[in-house]
Formats: structure tokens, sequence, C-alpha cells
């Protein structure tokens, strides 16, 4: 007798009221009573980098929501452009409250670069309570030659593309090591059709300041905030990184290490910056064993919050 597949979760849309009142959009997935995990993306990407993940979650019993931050996919843009700490972390604690507000189990956080300097500072300076958090190839000790290709790649083409292949081959000459999508369709989702008809990524362009001291005093200030708040967090933590990545190195891992003796590391062979998109079956699988070691998915199964 053949066995029945696992039904494929149902993937719904959800909106919060961020800070200042912008709309954030999101992806929700699991049963309602589930612990949230919320998945928060890197700078220029959407709520669809985290979609594998989403459903895996969702199909093991957790309450997934992959986000869509300020100023990128289908959330809102803020009208003074504001895309600093405080306005990212403000929105996640306006999402997390209103996901606890009712008594709800505390949250997981799992952020990738951006999503993870958000989630680090937001916890540690003590705006959030959260179950656990999970860093994804960020760390307070970035390297500049890696945040610097990163910054060159998504400022390159203001222009946009004629087509997604187009689109395509610049993803591809960014990242060699990622086979080729055979069908360009799939960046659909990470880019919008403008009046003119050419794709553009699918963010504010004010995301990024056209001022390089300004975009330089930025990185700063995220990274003393990151540093001072690492050794305030008591609650379970990993930290994921791609071994390939140019952005976190050995020496930035063990530097976060030291300041958070009780970190979790994983390292993911054949992955660069972009680590769940380079190796998602190995990131899922590292994600998956580490929150149910420390978030069980229903709420009266989960251990007490660490202080």
């Amino acid at each position: 007798m053949t066995p029945t597949a696992a039904p494929v979760p149902t993937v719904e849309r959800i909106e919060f009221i961020g800070l200042g009142r912008v709309p954030l959009v999101g992806d929700v997935a699991g049963p309602p009573a589930g612990r949230p995990v919320l998945l928060l993306h890197g700078g220029g990407q959407t709520r669809h980098a985290w979609r594998r993940a989403l459903v895996e979650l969702a199909a093991q019993g957790w309450r997934a929501i992959a986000l869509d931050a300020r100023g990128h996919g289908d959330s809102g843009w803020p009208a003074d452009a504001d895309y600093g700490v405080d306005a990212l972390t403000g929105d996640l604690r306006c999402v997390v409250e209103a996901l606890t507000g009712t008594g709800g189990p505390l949250p997981v956080v799992v952020g990738a670069s951006m999503g993870g300097h958000t989630a680090l500072v937001a916890q540690g300076e003590g705006q959030v309570r959260l179950q656990a958090l999970v860093l994804v190839d960020v760390v307070p000790r970035l390297e500049d030659e890696g945040v610097a290709r990163i910054v060159a790649f998504m400022t390159a083409r203001p222009e946009g593309f004629a087509s997604l292949d187009e689109a395509a081959d610049a993803v591809a000459a960014y990242n060699p090591e990622r086979p080729r999508p055979r069908d360009p369709q799939g960046l659909a989702r990470n880019l919008r059709r403008g009046a003119d008809d050419r794709w553009r990524w699918h963010w504010d362009p004010r995301f990024i300041d056209a001022d390089a001291q300004r975009r330089q005093a930025r990185l700063q200030e995220i990274r003393r905030r990151m540093s001072d708040a690492a050794p305030k967090v008591r609650v379970p933590a990993l930290l994921m990184r791609g071994r390939q990545s140019d952005v976190v190195s050995e020496a930035g891992v063990q530097a976060l290490r030291a300041q958070m003796p009780h970190l979790e590391i994983g390292e993911v062979e054949g992955a660069g910056h972009m680590v769940a998109g380079d190796r998602n079956d190995a990131f899922n699988h590292a994600l998956l064993d580490f929150v149910r070691r420390h978030a069980p998915p229903l709420a009266e199964a989960a251990p007490a919050f660490v202080r």
C-alpha cells in the first residue's frame, strides 16, 4: 500500500501595522494555535526567500510567518524613507506584540542579514520577548568587502531589466556558484514591473542611501548596536553561517561566540551569504532541529522563557 503524502499547508496573506503605521505584509501557514516562527529576510529580498522553510515549519506544527520588511515586497514604503535600526526594530516590536498580546506563546525569530541584526538588537535591548533566536549569516563583525559587494549588486541597475532573463543573468553573475534557474519566472516574486515595462527589484530604492558616508555611518551603528546587544541575549540562539560567505568570517563567528557563550553555531557547506537560498535542504534541517529542541510547536510543551 502506497503511503499517503502529507498535505501541503495552506499559505495565506497576513497583515500587521508597523511603526508609524507602515503596513507590513506576510505569508502565514500552520495551525493558529502553534508557536509562531517569524521569518525576517535580508535587505533587498522579500518574504518569498523563505517559502520552503515556511511550508516545512507549518507542516510540522509551527505557525510560520514570513514577513516583508518595510520598503520591501508588498509592505509599505514609509513617506520619510526611514529604514534605520530603530524603525526596523520598532516594526518587529509591533509584530511581536500583535502575536503575543492575547497571551499567545512567545515566538521564535529567524533573521537573515538585515532581519538578523534587527532581531538581535531588539532582543538584546529588551524591546521584544522571544522564545529563541536564529541568526542567518550575520554577526557584529561584518566583512567590509562582502558588504560592499552586496551594495554594488543592489545599486547596479537602477534602470531595471528588460526581461526576467536579463535579471536572472545578473543574479547568476553575482552568485556564480548557484545554478542559474532554467525558468526565470520565479524571479517575478522579487521584482516589480514598472509603467515603462521594465523589471526592478521589489524594494524602495531609497532603502540604500545614495551618500556613501551616510551608508557607512548606518553600517557602523548596526555593528555597534549588535555588539552592545549580544551579551544581553539570554534566550537559546543559533547562528547559521554559509561556509563560503564573504560577509561573515570565522573570526566574526568566534567574536560573537565570545559575547554569547551559549550560542549554537552551524555552518552550511556550499552556501554563501544567502544560506537558505544556496542550500535550503541543509538550512531547513538545522533550523527544524533547533526549534524542536528549544521551542516546540505547541505552547503547552514549551520550556520556560529564559530571562
